[in-house]
């Protein structure tokens, strides 16, 4: 007798569309691509049977199916493998990779690439700085080109702009593509337009100077944002620095992602001119910074309270201690626990966070409007029904309080408290509401 199994977390994933992993998981059974590249449809598995035992129509395909054999039609391949053997040319896109992963903004720039490859046999090449990173055969990455070993993981430009030259002389690819974001991608981006330009090198139709801005491709020519003036139509550059949703990222296809040995295609290294040119530069390394001085919008890490928080001085401790970002939901801004530009959510601030750390939030529609980007969710609830708790990656069915005071006795930094009312001695906990 065969069981069938059933994974907890890809079927909660599978079930929020808001999850971020929701698209790795919400394949619709009744709807596939064959080995071919035809999208088939099985009509007969559009129905299924909910909870209450009443057959529900769910044309999006993310209703769980009722009996095993709809579900053995998932088992389906949901992309079809692409493997370019001997490519005309190459597409180089160099991810920015926070946290050493691939973001949304890096798959972008893939969607991107991949416009400019399909039906040209051109390779789509990653070249990283990071060694080890995941994702690239998702992402649309026929070629990876791992410079690792010549540049560092800190900031040094120049280093790095001469491993693009190497890359440059052995694939002399047909374009180039960067993140327009400072001080990573767009500042590497023009430092090699500038070096391509003073070397000579031939530039096609696009001409040496980079396509900044980019947001979208259109029969043949870039459009890029110009402010408040008409945006600028022009040829496809050599160069392209483009926006985050500049294209769609790639779902229906997965790569080879083979690796590329650079050292065999180029014929004399430049260790030394690379260690010539980064002498007169320093890298003095990160700057301390107050997480609560960053922008919620761009804050990395937000520990965000709601009205399931009581202790209030031991939750500001527990930022400081995590080294994080403090936000609260609608609630706890209109009870007066935290001010309005720390709200989070639709009538708050939309944010972006790598890490978001819910507590007593139960998951109002416009906080997870407003959570919808963030990487990765943590929910520390007493109740496992609320919204939030479905929504997140990682569950804590607990008091926040006591979750908190753990995690910092945990971490060697306990809030001391002192009297029989078991009062607070940290007057730096003291939250300023202004």
């Amino acid at each position: 007798m065969s069981v069938r199994r059933i994974d907890p977390h890809a079927e909660r994933a599978r079930r929020n569309r808001l999850h971020p992993r929701h698209h790795e998981f919400a394949r619709p059974a009744w709807r596939w691509t064959s080995a071919d590249g035809v999208t088939r449809v099985n009509p007969h598995a559009l129905g299924a049977i909910g909870p209450n035992g009443v057959k529900r129509i769910d044309r999006s395909g993310a209703s769980v199916e009722a009996n095993p054999a709809a579900a053995s039609t998932s088992a389906e391949p949901a992309r079809r493998q692409i493997v370019l053997d001997q490519p005309l040319g190459h597409i180089v896109v160099v991810p920015e990779l926070p946290e050493g992963r691939l973001n949304d903004h890096d798959r972008d720039l893939f969607g991107l690439a991949r416009q400019l490859a399909d039906g040209h046999d051109l390779a789509v090449t990653a070249v990283t700085f990071l060694g080890g990173v995941a994702g690239f055969e998702e992402a649309g990455a026929d070629r990876v080109v791992d410079l690792s070993a010549r540049a560092g993981s800190g900031y040094d430009p120049v280093s790095r702009l001469a491993a693009l030259v190497d890359v440059e002389a052995g694939l002399a690819p047909r374009h180039w593509i960067f993140a327009d974001s400072l001080p990573d991608g767009g500042d590497l981006g023009r430092r090699l337009a500038a070096r391509l330009s003073n070397q000579g090198a031939n530039h096609g139709a696009g001409g040496a100077r980079p396509a900044t801005r980019v947001w979208q491709l259109s029969e043949g020519k870039t459009l890029s944002r110009a402010g408040d003036r008409q945006d600028i139509l022009r040829d496809v550059a050599r160069v392209l620095l483009a926006l985050p949703e500049c294209a769609e990222p790639v779902s229906e296809t997965l790569h080879e992602a083979r690796p590329i040995d650079l050292e065999a295609l180029a014929e004399t290294p430049r260790q030394a001119e690379v260690t010539t040119a980064a002498a007169g530069m320093v890298d003095r390394g990160r700057v301390a910074v107050d997480p609560q001085e960053i922008p919620l919008a761009q804050a990395p890490f937000i520990l965000s309270a709601g009205r399931g928080v009581s202790d209030w001085e031991g939750y500001h401790h527990a930022a400081r201690v995590l080294g994080a970002s403090e936000g609260a939901s609608r609630v706890a801004v209109d009870d007066g626990y935290m001010p309005r530009p720390r709200q989070v959510g639709a009538t708050g601030t939309f944010v972006t966070a790598s890490c978001y750390v819910a507590v007593g939030i139960s998951g109002a529609v416009q906080h997870l409007q407003g959570i919808a980007k963030c990487q990765r969710v943590i929910a520390i609830n007493n109740d496992p029904s609320c919204d939030m708790v479905k929504r997140a990656d990682l569950a804590l069915i607990a008091d926040g309080d006591a979750v908190l005071a753990a995690v910092c006795r945990r971490l060697g930094q306990p809030r001391e408290q002192t009297g029989s009312d078991g009062s607070w001695t940290d007057e730096e906990s003291r939250h300023a509401a202004a």
